[in-house]
């Protein structure tokens, strides 16, 4: 599937009626790069909410917590993605292209329980994501990552519910 369709998707078919028109997915490679290596975000009323591409995972990487496990997933395509490495823009297109099938390919209650944040976010923002189920989640809001906690509120706002500390 091309990204164009992969757009179309998220932004049409997956997203909450809500957001239409304010959400967007972005995705751009670097034709003259080695590779082909690129970026990828998602925006909120033409602002990035959150934004990472290859060249930011080198520049940031001094920023994150030394961890083994962490060090090993930042020269290799994670396949998960935590809460750190969104805030950081430590992903590219290729994991947003991962979290996408992930998130394609599961139910919805799969996929807010997904190790990806990305995929936690295309379900938090979905339209199979009702308003008991963000109701529900707002009840343990508190112990979830900040980035999660960030589309959780815009969800909410969206929703004209008032979010859970």
């Amino acid at each position: 599937m091309v990204w164009s369709q992969i757009r179309h998707r998220l932004e049409n078919d997956f997203l909450a009626p809500s957001l239409r028109g304010h959400i967007r997915y972005f995705v751009c490679c670097y034709s003259k790069c080695p590779d082909q290596e690129g970026r990828a975000a998602i925006l909120l009323d033409g602002r990035e909410v959150i934004e990472g591409s290859y060249w930011e995972q080198w520049s940031k990487a001094h920023l994150l917590p030394k961890d083994d496990k962490l060090e090993k997933r930042l020269h290799t395509e994670f396949p998960y993605m935590d809460d750190t490495a969104v805030k950081y823009g430590q992903f590219d297109q290729r994991q947003l292209y991962i979290a996408y099938r992930e998130f394609s390919e599961q139910s919805i209650e799969k996929s807010l329980a997904s190790d990806n944040m990305l995929v936690r976010i295309m379900a938090l923002l979905d339209r199979r994501t009702g308003k008991r189920t963000l109701e529900r989640l707002g009840k343990s809001i508190a112990d979830e990552p900040e980035m999660f906690r960030l589309f959780y509120d815009i969800r909410c706002k969206a929703e004209k519910m008032a979010p859970q500390s």
